[in-house]
């Protein structure tokens, strides 16, 4: 079974210029974990995720070596205002791994894995044309087996 026959093919991207407010909209309204970031041909340049958001309000290296007791978190929280006015292309990931739509599913599986992904861009010719989760691998198979029995 080929990743094209269980991928999303509806696959909602955003911009290197759209603004950080509007894609945790799109995270916490829709549930996306992830989203490709295209360019105007729909070529991938990179993926921007709620880890992504949330890594700048992490402490730095300098604040836990001086002692993570003295931070403040809930202030550090408010600092996410700061990050919502910010870009895409200040936080997305670039160099984004993919798979092609004619993979078998369970390589598709192993690559995601290997790499702790829990979905991932199918891309042809650089451009995304849907997006393949673990669950849709695990659906896949799983009905597979159930109409087998």
């Amino acid at each position: 079974m080929q990743v094209r026959e269980i991928m999303s093919s509806s696959v909602k991207t955003v911009s290197p210029d759209t603004k950080l407010v509007e894609v945790a909209s799109l995270m916490c309204l829709y549930r996306y974990s992830g989203l490709p970031v295209v360019d105007d041909d729909n070529n991938l340049l990179g993926i921007i995720a709620e880890k992504d958001l949330l890594h700048k309000l992490f402490p730095s290296l300098d604040d836990l070596m001086e002692g993570f007791a003295s931070i403040d978190l809930d202030e550090m929280m408010g600092q996410y205002k700061s990050v919502l006015s910010m870009k895409v292309s200040d936080v997305m990931t670039k160099g984004v791994k993919t798979v092609p739509p004619e993979m078998h599913i369970l390589r598709a599986a192993t690559v995601m894995v290997r790499h702790r992904f829990r979905r991932i861009p199918v891309a042809e010719d650089g451009c995304v044309i849907g997006m393949l989760s673990l669950g849709d691998v695990h659906k896949a198979i799983f009905h597979k087996n159930l109409a087998e029995l």
